[in-house]
Formats: structure tokens, C-alpha cells, sequence
């Protein structure tokens, strides 16, 4: 029986595909369609989350699926549904990473936004196979199989190996195609020259205000040319003179790793590179600009590079806020990007915070009766709350931003994962200065009560300026009576 062909497939790229696209596989056995009764394409999807799987064992075999040749003979798969299952956001940073000077672990993990350096993309990202085969009708008398419909094993073929990550498609988004097969272009935000961005729509001058966290995910370039060296970061006070230069070199030592590891958690990483994060690392000379208030006003310049001191991405500039007169509380936004990425806000503007409580009631009878004497106690009686439940619902405003900042914007509020973030803070210790803190107060889920956002514009709007409100998702509970 002739091998089963591959007629179509996504192209296959150094680097990985959203998987928020069609993954469309056409597969074809003329000799099979014509000649075989009952037949119909099989294919077995293998997924994996650490090296590239073995399609020759079931390690990392997530399905089987099987579809009858359509008109044209030939059997269509889209396998898109089944493989974004296995992907999904990185909340936590991976092992190795640091947080202030220490190697996070199993036992002790921070999430992903408070890195030093640089952390792996253990759930963002996975390694794809598929192998396909035909079945029919076995019509040979002396086999054991006769008149049963079974896989014919000398059908088999395997696709190309593929990567994917958990990003979707915009119907902006422009495909290109080789022959029959097509994919997304993912080069723009492959970090090789210049032109490259990272994980990211958001503009790339940014606000932040000095205590505030953040992470850039990035797909680091595994040629041979322009392969990633450093992130450097150079900052600057509000004079724009320079105040240290800092970086993240891309070793194992600091969460980054070999660009040509064949682990599919390298192929996606993050660097931290906000304010918080710089303050991680306690460079005396931050610091110091800090103490002076000579940063605030400041900013950080952000750029890939080489070995040889090549920009190999654009370069992403942090504006430090200065101090609010006004005592606004900031609240700081972060959310799930297009790109399977963070992205970040801090608004500073006016906040307002609305607790809702909700309880169960029953009446309490007056008095004692239950002892030797009744007694009159007049903190008895009435209709009394059981248990009451409270939530806080948060109006903020941002502060006025340009026609740049609608597509950010947009993204938050499509977002399915959306946190308020805290800044940087002394850490406490246990009992006695023992023991490390247990870093749980620094993300907060929420959800995002706006559900439609209107675009405004400098000709229609003059002013731009954007309200949204959030809701936290954790019921305080109080005590019980």
C-alpha cells in the first residue's frame, strides 16, 4: 500500500506559531480511496511539553482521530481545538529564575512579574508531531483481521515537527503561504535586527512608577547571526543623564538558557525589566537616584543584543513617574496579551473603591435558656448576620494617552486574565526573622466589569482619557457566629 502523503500542512518555522490560528492538515492515499473499502484517515497527535516527542510511542500521544475522504479524496484535519488545550499563561515564574538575588524552586516560587532577570516559558509554549495513517476494510481471507476495519501500518507518515504557543489571531492579522501550505508570520517579533518587538502591542514608550514590576516575553533568534546576548537597560535621570547601566546577560545562571536547547520552555522567555525589578537587584546607583529623587522623571531605555553589541529589537523606553501631589492611589493592571504575553498599566488618577457586602441572617432568641438562671443579656436577640461576605469593586481612570494606547487598551478589554499588581516592598520574615516571605500578596485576580471600550481619537475627542472598572474575584470572608 502506498504511504499516505501530506498535501498540506502549517509551514514550518525555526520559531513558534500562535496557536490561535488554523493548523490545517490535508493528507491523500490515492491507492487506498480507490481500491479499499471503508476507508478513513487517522491522525495521532503527539504534544509535548519538554523535548520534541517520539511519534513511534504513546509518551506524549494526546489523540487519535480519524475523518472519511471527503470529494476530492483526500482527508482534512484541523487540529487547532485539540492543541490549544496544552497551552496556557505563564503565571509563575520558572525554576532558576531569581527573585531578588534568589533561585526560585519548587518550594519556593514567586510569580513571573517580580523576576530579576530572565524565566522560561514552562506553560506558554509546546513542541507538535503528527503522524498519519489509513484504515480500511482487511479483504485478505488468511488474516486474523479479515473483514475488520484496521490501521494499514505501512500508510504512515509524519509530519514536519512544529512549535506553537498560546497567542491568537486577529482578523487584521495578514497570513502568508508556500505552495498549498500557510502559517502567521511570526517574524516581527522574532528578535534578530533592529525592527524586532517583543511579545507585546502596547507602544513602546511606556509609564511606570518607581516601585513597579513588569516582564517583556520575547522569542529569542536561534540562527547563528544576531542570536541574543543581553538585554541591556540604560538609566536615566530626570537631567537624562546616565545613571547606571544595566544587564541581563542569556545564561542558565539567571533563568535564560541556550537558544539552541531542544526544550520547548526556552523557546519563549520573559525579562524583567520595570522599575521594581531593577530594584531587585539593589545596584547602588539606582538606588542612590532614588534616595535623591533624581530618578523620578527618568526613565529606562530597553534593547535586545548581540555578542557584538548589535540591537537586535527595538528599543522600549520606561518613563518613570514623577511623585503625585495629589495623593491618587496608583493601581497597577496587568494582563494576558494577544501575544500570550503581559502587558501593563498603572493608572494614577482618581480611584474609587465600592464594597458590596452579602450575609446570611437568622433570628437569635433573647436571653439565656440554657443555664441554671435567665439572664438578660442585651447583646441577645434579633435578627443577627450569620456570616457577612464582601467584595470591592474599583473605578479607576487613567491618565490622558494618545491614539497609540487604543490597542492596549483593546487587549485588556478582551483579556481573559486580568490582575492587580503590587509594587515593590520589603518582604516579611517569619517568627523571629526566620523563614522567607510567602510573596502571596503581590498579584490579585479580578475581573473586568467594562465590556465594551469606544475608541477615541485626537479629531473627535481632543482629550483622551479611558474609566474602567474592576471587580476583585476573592470573597472576603469574615468570621462566622
Amino acid at each position: 500500500m502506498a504511504v499516505t502523503v501530506i498535501e498540506q500542512a502549517p509551514i514550518v518555522l525555526s520559531n513558534p506559531q500562535p496557536v490561535g490560528q488554523d493548523f490545517i492538515f490535508v493528507v491523500s492515499n490515492s491507492t487506498a480511496v480507490a481500491n479499499e473499502k471503508r476507508v478513513k484517515f487517522i491522525a495521532q497527535i503527539h504534544v509535548s511539553d519538554t523535548t520534541p516527542p517520539n511519534p513511534n510511542t504513546t509518551t506524549h500521544l494526546k489523540g487519535t482521530f480519524k475523518t472519511t475522504p471527503n470529494n476530492a479524496g483526500v482527508g482534512m484535519f484541523n487540529v487547532r481545538n485539540i492543541i490549544e488545550n496544552y497551552v496556557k499563561a505563564d503565571n509563575m515564574a520558572a525554576e532558576d529564575s531569581e527573585y531578588k538575588g534568589v533561585a526560585t524552586d519548587a518550594q519556593n516560587p514567586h510569580p513571573l512579574h517580580l523576576i530579576d532577570d530572565y524565566s522560561k516559558g514552562d506553560n506558554i509554549a509546546r513542541w507538535l508531531q503528527v503522524r498519519f495513517s489509513v484504515e480500511y476494510l482487511d479483504a485478505d481471507t488468511a488474516s486474523s483481521s479479515f473483514n475488520k476495519v484496521v490501521e494499514d501500518v505501512t500508510t504512515r507518515e509524519d509530519s514536519n515537527l512544529l512549535q506553537y504557543f498560546n497567542a491568537y489571531l486577529k482578523y487584521t492579522d495578514k497570513l502568508f503561504k508556500v505552495g498549498n501550505n500557510f502559517s502567521f508570520d511570526i517574524s516581527p517579533y522574532w528578535l534578530f535586527d533592529n525592527t524586532k518587538k517583543f511579545l507585546s502591542n502596547a507602544p513602546t514608550e511606556q509609564y511606570a512608577n518607581i516601585d513597579d514590576y513588569g516582564t517583556l516575553g520575547f522569542i529569542p533568534n536561534v540562527l547563528g547571526t544576531g542570536q541574543i546576548d543581553k538585554i541591556y537597560m540604560l538609566v536615566e535621570d530626570n537631567t537624562g543623564a546616565g545613571v547606571v547601566s544595566l544587564f541581563s546577560i542569556f545564561n542558565a545562571a539567571n533563568g535564560a538558557t541556550s537558544v539552541t536547547s531542544s526544550f520547548i520552555n526556552t523557546k519563549l522567555l520573559y525579562v524583567g525589566c520595570f522599575p521594581g525589578n531593577l530594584q531587585n537587584r539593589g545596584d547602588a546607583s539606582f538606588q542612590a537616584a532614588i534616595a535623591n529623587g533624581s530618578i523620578y522623571g527618568g526613565k529606562i531605555k530597553v534593547v535586545a543584543r548581540d555578542s557584538g553589541g548589535n540591537d537586535i529589537s527595538q528599543t522600549y523606553t520606561i518613563n518613570i513617574n514623577c511623585l503625585d501631589k495629589l495623593g491618587y492611589e496608583p493601581i497597577r493592571l496587568c494582563w494576558l496579551n494577544q501575544w500570550g504575553a503581559w502587558d501593563y498599566y498603572t493608572f494614577t488618577k482618581k480611584s474609587t473603591k465600592t464594597i458590596s457586602t452579602q450575609g446570611s441572617t437568622y433570628t437569635q432568641l433573647e436571653g439565656t435558656w440554657n443555664e441554671s438562671y435567665y439572664r438578660t443579656d442585651t447583646f441577645k436577640g434579633g435578627k443577627k448576620s450569620f456570616r457577612v461576605n464582601a467584595t470591592e469593586k474599583i473605578k479607576i481612570n487613567t491618565d490622558f494617552v494618545s491614539e497609540i494606547d487604543n490597542v492596549m487598551f483593546e487587549e485588556l478589554t478582551n483579556s481573559p486574565e486580568v490582575y492587580i499588581l503590587e509594587g515593590f516592598q520589603d518582604d516579611p520574615g517569619g517568627v523571629g526573622g526566620t523563614g522567607t516571605g510567602l510573596l502571596n500578596n503581590y498579584v490579585t485576580p479580578v475581573r473586568l466589569l467594562t465590556t465594551s471600550l469606544t475608541k477615541k481619537t485626537l479629531g473627535n475627542d481632543k482629550l483622551i482619557q479611558y474609566t474602567f472598572e474592576v471587580e476583585k474575584t476573592k470573597t472576603l470572608r469574615t468570621q462566622s457566629i
